[in-house]
């Protein structure tokens, strides 16, 4: 078995990859680079999913980074179970592979219960007084003080949210290098998320100095990887699971199937909040995909004849177009909407801002119906933004009730990047980076056929492809 390091930088593209990443493109130069055919849609659960299973969304089942869980009458975003993804994940594969092999993931999506041997993934504390802790879970749990005794405290506010910075990256790499001396594993998955906050702020242009320095810092991270890599004598792949495009506004889909007596709100006090189970039809929004859930059969074609019609939407998937798209899952909408390329979609649903949910205003990834890029910016009203987040953090701490509403509820027009939809431009989409060129495919390199490249390096392109073939085969 050759051990095998993936690291995983969001957000990477070819259009990227130049005078400010030498690292990468030393490593490219030495291997070889090849677009990635991602998935629709292109966010972070669904493409993670098929990444490490080899399946289609509408196999593995994670139709988007959250859904409406019909059976609770709920919307559930970035949950963390493995157990929500269906289908054999590239370390089951390997070790029926070979009895010795061994997997850490560390800050891949739906890490929690994964059957790999070592696993970190961020995970606040939420005592019963309200507040939100730094934190993460692994697997054993010895590890987590293990790294906390190594690194301090997994910095969560930097993690995401309008401090997002480098910090959290930082921390994840030096866990991952931890790991590696420490373990040992055969197959190791790291995740560097910095590029993804100032891609979503700024948009994709190289000429910000702010994202030349963002490339500089995350590719220093993956020289000190791929250094301590090769030291050991593991190969290298990076991978990432969409490209970021500049946009210049939201589409608001909720509020037009509102306005048109499709979704249903409920009073609380003076606030608004979604009633899924009580809307005829209403969407879960992430990026520039929207799952539009339609409770009567009936009501769908004045359902998708509405969204056709809504400007900044390019496509509207039924049945049909699911089924070719591989999309079809009973997590999915009854409709998949795809917005324009230079727009996305806002889960806001109320039509008065004085009627605006308490957590409109505030990073809160759980308690929102949708995803929400704005969580990436302070306030342009407050004057001093961090000095205002940090007197809220400082009056709960005095034990006071304090909302930290620091963020706009209807500035969409501040994000300049998403994703979501299959990029037109190969060279803005996303991409895979090898060690080892003789084993990359002379054109792009699938989503679906990525499980195997990972096993070709870890065991041989004529090894791996027999085993993927027998999986096929039992599954089948």
């Amino acid at each position: 078995m050759h051990k095998t390091l993936v690291i995983l930088v969001v957000g990477l593209s070819p259009h990227l990859v130049g005078e400010h990443t030498p690292h990468l493109q030393r490593l490219a130069r030495r291997g070889g680079l090849r677009p990635l055919e991602t998935v629709t849609p292109a966010v972070t659960c669904s493409v993670q999913a098929t990444l490490l299973t080899g399946l289609a969304p509408a196999a593995h089942g994670a139709v988007a980074n959250g859904w409406y869980f019909r059976d609770l009458a709920e919307v559930w975003l970035w949950r963390q179970s493995n157990r929500l993804v269906a289908g054999e994940k590239v370390w089951e594969a390997g070790r029926r592979r070979h009895a010795d092999f061994t997997c850490a993931k560390l800050f891949w999506w739906y890490n929690m219960y994964a059957s790999v041997d070592w696993s970190a993934t961020p995970r606040p504390r939420y005592p019963a007084d309200g507040r939100k802790l730094p934190d993460h879970y692994t697997y054993p749990p010895e590890l987590h003080d293990e790294l906390d005794a190594r690194l301090g405290t997994f910095p969560l506010f930097s993690f995401w949210g309008p401090l997002a910075n480098i910090d959290s990256s930082r921390w994840i790499s030096d866990a991952t290098r931890h790991v590696m001396a420490t373990r040992n594993p055969t197959l190791t998955l790291t995740y560097l998320p910095h590029l993804d906050y100032n891609l979503q702020r700024l948009g994709p242009d190289l000429d910000h100095p702010d994202l030349q320095r963002d490339l500089r810092q995350v590719d220093a991270l993956c020289g000190e990887l791929i250094a301590e890599a090769e030291r050991d004598g593991r190969r290298v792949i990076v991978v990432s699971e969409y490209g970021i495009t500049p946009v210049k506004e939201a589409v608001h889909i909720n509020r037009a199937l509102r306005q048109a007596g499709y979704l249903a709100v409920r009073r609380e006090g003076e606030q608004e909040q979604l009633d899924p189970g009580a809307s005829r039809a209403f969407a879960v929004a992430d990026h520039q995909v929207a799952h539009v859930y339609v409770r009567d059969p009936q009501d769908l074609p004045q359902v998708r004849a509405l969204l056709e019609g809504l400007e900044g939407v390019d496509a509207v998937w039924g049945d049909s177009e699911k089924r070719r798209e591989g999309l079809d899952h009973p997590n999915a909408g009854e409709l998949v909407v795809i917005s324009q390329p230079d727009r996305w979609f806002s889960y806001y649903f109320w039509l008065d801002e004085a009627r605006a949910p308490d957590y409109a205003r505030t990073v809160d990834i759980h308690r929102k119906p949708g995803y929400d890029p704005v969580e990436l910016f302070f306030d342009p009203a407050l004057r001093a933004p961090k000095l205002a987040a940090g007197w809220r953090v400082f009056k709960r701490k005095l034990g006071m009730r304090q909302l930290l509403d620091v963020i706009s509820s209807t500035q969409t027009t501040l994000v300049k990047g998403s994703h979501g939809r299959v990029t037109d431009d190969p060279g803005m989409g996303p991409l895979v980076i090898s060690s080892e060129a003789e084993l990359l495919p002379a054109g792009a390199v699938k989503a679906s056929e990525f499980k195997a490249l990972m096993l070709a390096h870890v065991f041989g392109a004529d090894a791996s492809l027999a085993d993927e073939r027998e999986s096929a085969a039992t599954t089948t």
